[in-house]
């Protein structure tokens, strides 16, 4: 395989790159486009994704859910419109990149000679939405007929907590009038030869605890310091980190999705962005903001006396303690902590849904039925941070997190983020199939 020609990225249908996929022509061009935090040009995202649904020949709309956030959706309406219908949801945002740490532009989108394509957003999750948008392209093209309509939904903001994003759209009239039966939206790579599908997540909580203290000077030992009550209550959440460490790869837990997970990083303040923690390192994330897949617990950065946490904890039964538990045990630790400890939640999610996977369940069954006649083995796991999927499951729609990249290192986040053209364009026809199964799923007594 020849290395990058470097050239620029074309539209489905159109010529390419010598010797190169138009579906992984289209792939690039999408991956050029800067949607990275904290200053996201959504404005070229939605003039793509609008190029999309005219070649597509799908109608579409356009909704400001918050100033300057827009939800774009493609509607390709089935042949009983009246059926409960098929969202194939994404984002288009993501997180910030530093250079220095990548060995090619992270928007470049270059590829390497065995077809490793390097930029953000590759597996968070861009590969995704290119995937149903040629998915679907090759459904019309062959004359398919749905039964079922099939939404696309391309919604911001996801990487900072989905606040103005889906949120907030989830609870809009237009989002009642898409009348969604079953959710499919984004997941994790898989290092092995199965594919990991995602029922449910944990629950991200955003928290600050004050410490207020005495004053004094470095000469005299000043007593009921803001320090010292700083680290009785790190210690305390670091105990408990500990023993959830523990119980991880136990008989009761085999995934991170199954306990609660927290780390405390002590921040620096660097060009208006705070750090957060990736898989072999720290990157930085736009202040008051917090990066909903990251499981850290943050020092404090601003001002001695507050420390910020980022804590996901699990809806399985095989946590620790129950929300409400652990939030009586976070009172206490403030208790002990000393005189005026408090603390707040920048953002509290006790939603506990998950996806049925019983056999009976349609939609599990229409799911892993096709999963099961294209040979991919499938791993059910609770998604170890958290995704749009969430509020999509409070509302009480059915949801699975599923991007088809299997033999991939999980780099969501990372330095040096890519994709193998193959896993990429392999991925398209699992979608091919997936769209086409679940959108023919009979209509249910309910539905009638």
């Amino acid at each position: 395989m020849l290395p990058d020609k470097d050239g620029p990225g074309v539209g489905g249908g159109q010529s390419s790159p010598e010797g190169e996929d138009t579906s992984v022509s289209l792939f690039r061009e999408y991956l050029r486009l800067k949607t990275v935090h904290p200053d996201p040009d959504y404005d070229a995202a939605l003039r793509f994704l609008e190029r999309m649904a005219d070649e597509l020949g799908l109608p579409i709309k356009k909704i400001e859910v918050c100033p300057g956030r827009v939800v774009l959706i493609m509607t390709w309406e089935g042949m009983n419109p009246t059926l409960k219908s098929i969202l194939l949801n994404s984002h288009t945002d993501v997180v910030p990149v530093f250079q220095e740490h990548w060995k090619y532009d992270a928007f470049s989108a270059f590829k390497d000679a065995e077809g490793n394509i390097y930029a953000r957003g590759t597996q968070d999750m861009k590969c995704v939405t290119i995937q149903y948008i040629q998915a679907v392209r090759r459904l019309k093209a062959e004359g398919r007929k749905l039964m079922r309509t099939v939404h696309l939904m391309f919604v911001p903001d996801e990487e900072v907590g989905g606040h103005k994003g889906m949120e907030t759209f989830v609870k809009h009239p237009e989002f009642q009038k898409l009348n969604i039966g079953f959710a499919l939206d984004e997941g994790l790579a898989n290092p092995g030869e199965a594919f990991t599908v995602f029922y449910g997540e944990r629950n991200p909580w955003w928290i600050t605890v004050h410490c207020p203290g005495s004053p004094g000077h470095g000469s005299r030992f000043v007593e009921n310091t803001a320090a010292e009550k700083l680290r009785h209550v790190m210690n305390c959440f670091l105990d408990f980190r500990e023993k959830e460490k523990h119980r991880l790869n136990t008989s009761e837990c085999f995934t991170l999705g199954d306990v609660t997970t927290g780390e405390y990083d002590h921040g620096q303040r660097r060009r208006g962005l705070q750090r957060y923690p990736t898989r072999n390192g720290c990157q930085l994330r736009p202040e008051n903001t917090a990066d909903s897949k990251s499981a850290v617990m943050q020092a404090p950065h601003s001002h001695l006396g507050d420390l910020q946490l980022n804590v996901n904890s699990t809806p399985t039964s095989k946590l620790l303690l129950s929300h409400q538990e652990f939030e009586k045990q976070i009172r206490e630790w403030c208790r002990e902590a000393g005189e005026d400890v408090t603390y707040e939640f920048a953002q509290k999610h006790m939603n506990q849904n998950v996806t049925s996977t019983e056999a009976d369940d349609p939609w599990w069954s229409a799911f892993s039925g096709a999963c099961k006649a294209m040979n991919i083995t499938l791993e059910k796991e609770i998604f170890p941070a958290a995704t749009d999927s969430r509020f999509i499951r409070a509302v009480g729609i059915p949801a699975i997190g599923f991007s088809p990249m299997n033999r991939t290192p999980i780099l969501l986040h990372d330095h040096n983020e890519y994709l193998n053209e193959q896993v990429f364009l392999k991925g398209i026809g699992v979608f091919e199939r997936l769209i086409s199964t679940l959108a023919s799923v009979p209509a249910r007594p309910d539905e009638a």
